[in-house]
């Protein structure tokens, strides 16, 4: 073989080319390793969604609740001008016929002011309007490709402080029903063991049509 044609030869041997392969599979399985530790660690964007969606659901479902004097059982519920005159004024807590949602009013959704609890679970599991685990058909069967089994939701109710300009005061407070105007409704939905795992979500019901029986 000649020098001219010994300076045209280029390229890799045999050698090199299986040296280049191990190195780059050692160096892929390397980076392969740190996104699945950086997958496994992270929220599941899908799990926050589906959170969202039922914190969402349960707080329209409370704020679509009836908000009035007497319950709608009481005889004189459509014409009282103030909870005095009811034979069977709302309180907060469920009265004995409020054993399914949805509940004839937002104050029976708890037991009790200012504490969270379970109010859509039954057994301890989360249940849609029809009282069926979140999720499930009829037929306890998976809805989708995702589980919510192990999603869970409190819900908290507060009376409102005074607020508003003067002569326009809106508050409530547990001196009196009458005196039950407004109510922060406050909605945790928790879908993960990490300390930011949750979405929680704050809405208003005032007592503006207490004589409404629809």
């Amino acid at each position: 073989m000649s020098t001219r044609d010994l300076g045209r030869q280029h390229g890799l041997t045999i050698i090199e080319l299986v040296l280049f392969i191990v190195i780059t599979g050692v160096a892929a399985a390397g980076i392969m390793r740190v996104l699945n530790i950086g997958s496994t660690s992270s929220t599941d964007p899908a799990r926050r969604k589906q959170a969202m969606l039922i914190a969402e659901s349960y707080m329209e479902e409370v704020q679509l609740a009836r908000f009035t004097f007497c319950d709608p059982s009481d005889d004189n519920a459509s014409t009282v001008a103030d909870a005095a005159h009811c034979s069977q004024p709302e309180i907060i807590g469920p009265e004995a016929d409020d054993v399914l949602r949805p509940f004839d009013n937002v104050n029976d959704y708890v037991s009790a002011i200012n504490t969270a609890q379970r109010s859509f679970a039954i057994g301890g599991v989360d249940t849609d309007i029809n009282g069926r685990p979140l999720g499930q058909d009829a037929s306890a069967t998976t809805l989708g490709n995702s589980s919510m089994s192990g999603i869970t939701t409190t819900m908290t109710l507060n009376y409102v402080p005074a607020l508003g300009p003067a002569g326009r005061v809106i508050s409530s407070d547990a001196s009196s029903n009458d005196a039950m105007r407004a109510l922060r409704i406050t909605i945790r939905t928790t879908y993960g063991t990490g300390p930011n795992d949750f979405i929680e979500l704050d809405g208003y019901r005032t007592r503006y049509a207490p004589n409404y029986l629809p």
